[in-house]
Parts: structure tokens; C-alpha cells; sequence
């Protein structure tokens, strides 16, 4: 009898360790998935998830049987067909000016229809090119990039991530940063100063091949404005 009652003894401690209502935490790494779209995916599994998108990495905590179908569905999930993908992301510094000793480049052809729509709602006399800067990111990832228009004049692209929305269609900026630096005159020791300016926004939703403009900056008064316009696309 003793010896039966120390089998069922040791049968039942791995059960009591099993238990499926055991709160547990768990890091699942992906392979090919995007941790944020995977996290929104599973949301209504009863697991808290938390992801790292450069460590790729989804941390669960729940009931252990919880967290086990949670693991089970994103091993489903984390497949070659999810790899993420590059998404090229195009931005162009636009100045609207009243004043004629302004400089700057025509606007390309394709802005043309963009450029005529500010100048609907802000008629300023001419409209030219600053700049244009482009980089290449990864869904979940975030990029910059810089460019030198002169010595001293300088503009700078950053996003924190860039996300695939929905079908795919739709990409999210996080935390989007364009700015420009130029020459403004000499302080009183005579040395060169510069106007630091630019457009900032938490969140940026922008349909994949359509011209956006983000935003909108006052450039040495009210006779001169920065405009942004952003194209996104998904790289093939």
C-alpha cells in the first residue's frame, strides 16, 4: 500500500506543478512576425503582452494555459510570410514665400497638385524646394537620415517606428521629425546664429502612395512658411 500511495504521490506533484491557472511569464522571440501586430492580434487571448520591436520580442504574463495557447497561436503567426517588410519613405521640405529674393529649386512635376492645393488655403507668391530626404526602414523599426543643403544649412529626417496598419495599405509613423537649420544673421558678439526649426508629431497615419502633408512652420515671420509633404511605400 505504501508503495501505491508514493506513486499516486509521485504522479500528482508534475500535475500540481502544471496547474493551468498558475499566473506565469513567458518571452516569446519572433522571427518573421511584427511583435505590435502580433500583440494587437492576440489581445483577446486573456494574456497581458508586452513587446520590444528592436529586440523582437513579446513578453506574456497569464494563466499558464493562457499564455501556452498564446504561444501556440504566434508560433502559427511567426511564419516567412510575416517577414516584415522595407518601407521607403520620402519627405520634402517645401517653403511657401512672398518674398522675391527667396531661393530654392522648381517644385518636381509630381508635387505639382500638392503644391496647388497649399496654395489654396496659403497663397503665398512662389513656392520652391528646399530639399528632399529618403530612407529606407523596417516595420517596427525607426530610421533618420540628414542632408546639407550649404555650409550651414542643414535639414534631418527622423522616425521612432514604422508600422504596417490593416491590410498593409496604411503605414504609422511614430514620433516623426523633420527639421531645418539656417543661417539668421550674427548675435551681438557678431558671431553667426541660426533659426533650429522644423515639424514634430507623435503619430502619422499616411496610405501607402499618397502625398501627405504633415505639417506646417513659420520661417522668419509671416511671409515665409516650411511645409512638409510625405510620401510612404512599401518596398516590393
Amino acid at each position: 500500500m505504501k508503495r501505491v500511495l508514493l506513486a499516486l504521490a509521485l504522479l500528482a506533484g508534475p500535475a500540481l506543478a502544471q496547474d493551468p491557472n498558475e499566473n506565469i511569464q513567458k518571452l516569446v522571440t519572433l522571427k518573421y512576425a511584427d511583435p505590435r501586430a502580433v500583440r494587437l492580434l492576440l489581445q483577446n487571448f486573456n494574456v497581458q503582452m508586452q513587446e520590444n520591436q528592436q529586440m523582437r520580442v513579446l513578453a506574456l504574463t497569464g494563466h499558464r494555459a493562457n499564455v501556452t495557447t498564446a504561444e501556440e497561436a504566434i508560433k502559427q503567426l511567426d511564419v516567412p510570410g510575416a517577414a516584415q517588410k522595407d518601407i521607403d519613405l520620402t519627405i520634402y521640405f517645401v517653403v511657401g514665400s512672398d518674398d522675391a529674393a527667396y531661393t530654392g529649386s522648381a517644385i518636381p512635376q509630381d508635387l505639382q497638385t500638392t503644391v496647388a492645393a497649399l496654395k489654396s488655403t496659403f497663397p503665398f507668391k512662389s513656392y520652391l524646394m528646399l530639399d528632399v530626404l529618403s530612407l529606407r526602414t523596417r516595420s517596427g523599426v525607426g530610421a533618420s537620415t540628414s542632408g546639407q543643403l550649404s555650409r550651414n544649412r542643414l535639414t534631418t529626417f527622423t522616425i521612432n517606428s514604422a508600422n504596417l496598419e490593416g491590410d498593409g495599405n496604411m503605414i504609422r509613423l511614430d514620433r516623426l521629425h523633420a527639421g531645418l537649420r539656417i543661417p539668421n544673421g550674427s548675435d551681438k558678439n557678431g558671431s553667426p546664429s541660426y533659426l533650429d526649426t522644423g515639424i514634430s508629431t507623435d503619430v502619422v497615419d499616411v496610405k501607402e502612395g499618397q502625398k501627405l502633408v504633415v505639417g506646417r512652420s513659420s520661417l522668419n515671420g509671416p511671409d515665409t512658411a516650411l511645409f512638409l509633404v510625405l510620401i510612404a511605400k512599401v518596398a516590393q
